[in-house]
Formats: C-alpha cells, sequence, structure tokens
C-alpha cells in the first residue's frame, strides 16, 4: 500500500470526483490546502507582534516570589533548545509589585527601628539606659519571628505591617522595666539588687500589660469573611510580639541592667549636644502644666468642646467615601475589547489591533498582550512602566479611555489588576452584580431597566451585561420530500453541516515525534 499523506500537498492531490467528461476532480480544486495551525481562529500579539503565550499560575499556597524566580531560573535552558528565530520573554511579572510593596514595609520599618531608639536615646541620655531597651528590640523581633516560622506564617506585607505596629509595642516594656531599676539604683541599691527588685515588682504589671493587648486581638482571630482571613495572620503576629516582648523585659532586660547600669550615670561631654532636646522638653512640660490647670479650671469649656469633636467625629464617619479595600497600583490592568455579536474572527482581530495601537501609543504603557478568539470580544493585558516614570495607574486608564472612545465598533473596558480580587467570576469591571429570575423575558427587562439607570448616573462607569443575545441565527428548513426524491439522507445533510461549521476532523497525520489533525472547514 500507499505510504500516508505527510502533508497538504499530498492531501492536494487527492481526487474526490469525477467530472462529466471523465477528468478527475482533485481536492485542491475545490478546496484551499494548506499546512497551517491547529486552530486559524486563535491569535495573541506581544507589543504588535505576532506571538504565542503561555500563562503560568502558581498553585495555591505557593509563594509567588519563589514560583517567579523558578520560572526565570529555566529560562536559560530552555532558551538554549529553541531555533534562533525563537524569542522567549518575560511579558508579565505579578512579583514586581509584590517586591516593591515588601521593600516599602522593609524601609519602613527600618525608619521605625531608628525612630524608637532615638527617642529613648533624647529622653534618657545615657548611652547604657540607651543601648539596653534598643538591644531588646532585635531579640523581641527575633524571637517573634522564630515563632511566626514555627506557625506557618511568612514574610508577607500583612505579616510585615505587623511586625512594624509591634516596633512601637515591644519597647515599652523593657522601657518600664529599666525605669524601674534604675529608680532603684538611684536609691542607692546596687545594679544586681536593683535587678532582681525592679524586675519583680514589675512582673505583674507586664504581664497584665502585654495580656490586655493581646486580649485586643482576640475579637480579630473569629471575624468571619475575607477580612477575617486576612487580619488573622496579622492579630496573631502583634500577640506573638507582644507576648515576646513581655518575656525578654523581664529576663533580658535585667539581666543587662545588672552588668550595665552604673551608680550616679549622668550625661557625658559627649551628650551635651542633646541638652537642647532637655530645654525644649521642659518647656513643653510647663506648657502642659498650664493646659491642665487650665482645663480644671473650665471644666464645661472642656467637655463642651469633647462632645463637639465625638459629635464632628460622627459627622465626618458618614460623610467619608467607603469601601471594602483602597485601589492599588501594581501597574497592570486588563483590558476587555467588544464588538457586535456577529463578528467575525478577522474583523474583530483588525479591531483588536488598532486598539492596541493607540494604547501602545501611550507613554506610559510598557507591554501589551492582546489575545484574540472565536467570539465577540477580545482580551488585553497591560502593564505599565515603574511608578516612577508615569502617573497614577486611575489617571493613565482614564486618559486611555478617552483615546479608544474614538475607535469605531469596539467598546472598551479596562480594570486595574488587584491583589486581592473577590468573586468567582471573571468580568470586564471590577464590581459585579448578578440579576436572577425564573423567567427570562422578566431579567432582560429588569437588567436592561437597571443599566439604563446606572449609566445615567456618572458615578458608575463601563456598565455593561454578559447577557449575549443579539447574535446571528439560522434557520434552515429541509425540504424532506426533495431529499428523499434524490436520494439524499437527512443524516447526510447534518453530516455536511457539521464537517463545514463545525471544524471536523477528518484525518490524522502520524509522524515519529508527533500526531496533527486534519481539518476540514468553509472558509
Amino acid at each position: 500500500a500507499n505510504r500516508q499523506l505527510k502533508n497538504a500537498a499530498a492531501f492536494a492531490n487527492l481526487i474526490v470526483a469525477t467530472a462529466p467528461g471523465g477528468a478527475p476532480v482533485r481536492l485542491s480544486d475545490v478546496a484551499v490546502v494548506e499546512d497551517s495551525v491547529e486552530s486559524v481562529k486563535t491569535a495573541a500579539w506581544a507589543n504588535g507582534e505576532r506571538a504565542i503565550t503561555m500563562s503560568v499560575q502558581r498553585q495555591p499556597g505557593a509563594n509567588t516570589v519563589a514560583t517567579v524566580d523558578a520560572i526565570k531560573a529555566a529560562f536559560p535552558g530552555l532558551i538554549a533548545q529553541m531555533p534562533s528565530s525563537v524569542q522567549l520573554k518575560l511579558r508579565n511579572d505579578r512579583s514586581v509589585s509584590i517586591r516593591n510593596s515588601i521593600h516599602d514595609v522593609q524601609v519602613t520599618l527600618a525608619i521605625t527601628v531608628a525612630l524608637v531608639v532615638l527617642v529613648i536615646f533624647l529622653f534618657l541620655r545615657k548611652a547604657s539606659a540607651t543601648f539596653i531597651p534598643a538591644l531588646s528590640l532585635p531579640i523581641s523581633l527575633l524571637g517573634t519571628v522564630a515563632l511566626m516560622y514555627a506557625f506557618g506564617y511568612s514574610l508577607d506585607n500583612i505579616s510585615l505591617l505587623a511586625i512594624t505596629l509591634a516596633v512601637g509595642l515591644v519597647v515599652d516594656d523593657a522601657i518600664m522595666v529599666l525605669e524601674n531599676i534604675v529608680r532603684h539604683v538611684e536609691n542607692g541599691d546596687t545594679p544586681l539588687q536593683a535587678a532582681l527588685q525592679g524586675a519583680k515588682e514589675m512582673s505583674f504589671t507586664i504581664l497584665s500589660i502585654s495580656l490586655s493587648l493581646v486580649a485586643v486581638f482576640i475579637p480579630i482571630f473569629f471575624m468571619p469573611g475575607v477580612i477575617g482571613l486576612l487580619f488573622h495572620e496579622f492579630a496573631a503576629v502583634v500577640a506573638i510580639s507582644v507576648l515576646m516582648s513581655a518575656i525578654v523585659s523581664l529576663t533580658l532586660i535585667p539581666m543587662l541592667a545588672s552588668r550595665f547600669v552604673v551608680q550616679h550615670e549622668s550625661a557625658g561631654r559627649g551628650m551635651q549636644w542633646t541638652a537642647w532636646f532637655e530645654r525644649g522638653f521642659g518647656k513643653v512640660h510647663d506648657f502642659y502644666e498650664r493646659a491642665l490647670d487650665w482645663a480644671l479650671a473650665h471644666r464645661r469649656t472642656v467637655l463642651g468642646i469633647a462632645l463637639a469633636t465625638f459629635i464632628a467625629t460622627v459627622a465626618l464617619f458618614m460623610l467619608l467615601p467607603k469601601g471594602f479595600f483602597p485601589s492599588e497600583d501594581i501597574g497592570q490592568a486588563i483590558i476587555t475589547v467588544e464588538a457586535g455579536e456577529d463578528i467575525s474572527f478577522p474583523a474583530i482581530t483588525e479591531l483588536l489591533q488598532r486598539t492596541g495601537d493607540v494604547i501602545r501609543a501611550n507613554p506610559a504603557v510598557d507591554t501589551l498582550l492582546i489575545f484574540a478568539s472565536d467570539s465577540n470580544s477580545g482580551r488585553m493585558f497591560m502593564s505599565l512602566k515603574p511608578r516612577g516614570e508615569r502617573p497614577n495607574i486611575d489617571k493613565v486608564i482614564e486618559q486611555l479611555r478617552r483615546e479608544v472612545r474614538v475607535i469605531p465598533g469596539v467598546t472598551v473596558f479596562m480594570n486595574p489588576i488587584q491583589n486581592l480580587r473577590l468573586g468567582g467570576r471573571i468580568s470586564k469591571s471590577r464590581y459585579q452584580y448578578i440579576l436572577r429570575s425564573v423567567r427570562a423575558e422578566d431579567l432582560r427587562t429588569a437588567s436592561d431597566g437597571l443599566m439604563a439607570k446606572m449609566r445615567d448616573d456618572p458615578a458608575f462607569r463601563d456598565v455593561s451585561s454578559d447577557s449575549q443575545l443579539k447574535g446571528l441565527q439560522a434557520r434552515l428548513n429541509i425540504n424532506r420530500d426533495k431529499a428523499n426524491l434524490l436520494g439524499v439522507n437527512i443524516a447526510d445533510i447534518r453530516s455536511a453541516l457539521y464537517s463545514a461549521f463545525g471544524e471536523r476532523q477528518v484525518s490524522t497525520i502520524y509522524t515519529s515525534s508527533d500526531s496533527y489533525q486534519v481539518i476540514l472547514q468553509v472558509a
């Protein structure tokens, strides 16, 4: 037997019929036969250049940064296996915003630690007294991170926010214990006796304060929903740090005080530059004393001010805009381009290209990925340049809305990507409202009326529906008598229609490395 057909040229020579004169009719006479891709109704572009895109999503519970690092580490090996005409590029990296936010929190944490130590130094003006609570700060945070590791928590925005807040809490206990020990030393006790006695006197106070702080966060452990899931880790890390600071203040601080606190220590010559702070604090103290005397002498006036402040707080609470979470600027957005429901694939790709050209012309846009499928809509993923080189993403999207509004035949929806996204459906807009009804006609009437009112309200943008009710529909009425007279079965008609419109696979080409489909469809 002849070997199997290997390519389009071999299929083109197939004889599919015989003309009335006896001449053979080949497949190439009645069809376009070509070597192509499996589906010609999907396409993608990267910055205007035709591309094949692959999206990699991390598994639930996996670390985004570690996943991206592993992908980047695999790049050299993949590139080495590809021909030189193929370029492999990373077009969209969700770890960039995470790395930037972690860096911001780390800088904030460093500034917080420096300010806490500086304030302690300016108030105490003694090297040893500043060194002891300053040393307790990293020890408490180190113990906190160790317990976080034991409990399965990771360093993320929530836990780092808790650690930043805890920096101001963990030194409070140490300062109180140290102050009590120094008081005993100034009364004539030896540093060791003062450390033992001071720690003994403050133990109940430290424990009660720490437990009361932990009790404040107990309700967060029982909060339901997304807020409870988010801030459960926050509450746990703060509680761990507070308890760790209590342990450190009752163990490390007395030990250090017994060794480093010097009797009759005063601010040395090197500390004289802080005298201005002492004078300033004295003036503030005197002003506070006079203000307190005035407040006690005018109690009704003070109560009136307090009541007015409470009323103003309630009023401002009612007036201030409220939201679940503020909008993040991670420099990425999803853009949906929608055309008429009866549009063809070549037409929608042309509209997507035109829209993409307008978007890429904006100086704030760095990368634009375009995806087209056999539908009346296409999707784009837009990545902006770093924050220092562009305005806020809301301003960029507002500018792009005006620019794409002039493109005829399409409606463009722009939605900034958020790290926290609620809702189980992917939609064209950030907020979703679902309507349900037993009767389709009632549902259609209600949704049209709701969208009309929302479009009239300037507070809403990009109001749309995922209901597709305007597509083309054709009904084929078969003359069964004539079909039977001509010897045409209904199954033959159905098979012919499916072969034309269903992209039917009619054969398979087998090779040593893979198999390829032979697909039949109408133009």
